[in-house]
């Protein structure tokens, strides 16, 4: 998954619909994450929950390397369990996929572990997928015209056409600013509501050109598409996202074994704050400083496993270029999962 600039595709090149996933999905970091989960994954009977699922490529990895795993695969989009299913049948029940979002991570283990059980690793992919980015019908991608739609699950919930058609010129402001970090949302904002008077805006085309008119011509000329920022504020926000996060990282490292491992990519600075926040709390201790013994109750919970935030290479940028932005960070749990903040 992720959130590095799309890269403008020819419209008449033909659709991915009918591609198998392992042609359509280059999974970021694939050797990284692994790496970093083997020692918790690599012995007889381990549970690894790849608590976003996507196209696949992660878990076939996993899968591939690791003869004894088995893995949950959790996913929001049906298309995605579909498609990763369709690509993972050779490992039969090594793999289980869940319909869901992952932050009901604990719902999905006791449903396919027992109530009460842990597993070994968890690894989150964030972002928006390949799949989601490449299919031009989804709403995802400004470089594209398309319904305007970015739900990760398009069965349900609002589409991205249905909040511009409803929100307020403040709660605009607020999502641009809040989701997209956008300098211009008052101006973006403003010139949503007056187009929207006049006829819905449905389509991506439309917004971006939306977009275009309101941030002033110096601005639109360097920094890349000026529409990037907004679309990634409203499918941020169509789709829930950062609350999401906040309640499944918890949740995730309440479902790991002592030992076991998170690993988490995030592709923007909102995701990797929250990720970077939760992790520097489970690492740290609650006793005052100096104190010559540590009680259990004040001990840190986390190990951390990267020294700040890991970055993919020259080669892997230019193997895969949505690597480009990718944040990578990881934890081991040495103690129950409690939160001390």
């Amino acid at each position: 998954m992720t959130d590095a600039p799309e890269t403008v595709r020819d419209s008449s090149r033909r659709s991915d619909l009918g591609r198998p996933a392992a042609e359509r999905h280059v999974p970021v970091l694939l050797a990284e994450c692994l790496d970093m989960l083997a020692p918790a994954i690599e012995g007889p009977g381990a549970v690894l929950v790849d608590a976003t699922l996507g196209m696949g490529g992660h878990t076939e990895g996993a899968l591939e390397r690791f003869p004894e795993l088995t893995v949950i695969g959790i996913d929001r989009d049906p298309q995605a369990i579909d498609l990763a299913s369709a690509r993972l049948e050779r490992f039969g029940d090594r793999f289980r996929a869940v319909h869901t979002t992952y932050d009901c991570i604990d719902e999905a283990v006791a449903r396919q572990c027992g109530v009460g059980a842990r597993v070994d690793g968890v690894l989150m992919d964030l972002g928006v997928s390949s799949l989601q980015l490449d299919e031009a019908e989804r709403g995802f991608a400004y470089s594209k015209d398309a319904p305007l739609d970015m739900r990760m699950d398009a069965t349900s919930g609002p589409s991205a056409a249905d909040l511009l058609a409803t929100a307020s010129e403040g709660e605009l402001i607020r999502i641009l600013r809040t989701y997209g970090e956008e300098k211009f949302a008052p101006r973006i904002a403003r010139l949503i509501i007056r187009r929207r008077d006049e006829a819905p805006i449905t389509r991506t085309g439309e917004l971006v050109d939306t977009i275009r008119e309101a941030i002033p011509a110096p601005a639109r000329r360097t920094g890349g598409n000026p529409a990037k920022r907004t679309f990634q504020a409203l499918r941020v926000a169509v789709n829930d996202e950062l609350t999401i996060l906040e309640r499944a990282l918890p949740k995730a490292l309440a479902s790991l074994r002592v030992g076991g491992r998170l690993v988490v990519e995030s592709y923007q600075s909102l995701e990797d704050r929250i990720v970077k926040d939760v992790l520097r709390r489970g690492s740290s201790s609650a006793a005052p400083p100096g104190l010559p013994i540590i009680p259990d109750d004040m001990a840190p919970s986390l190990r951390l496993l990267t020294k700040g935030a890991g970055r993919a290479d020259r080669a892997e940028q230019d193997h895969n270029p949505r690597s480009a932005s990718v944040r990578l960070r990881g934890a081991q749990l040495i103690r129950d999962w409690k939160d001390l903040s």
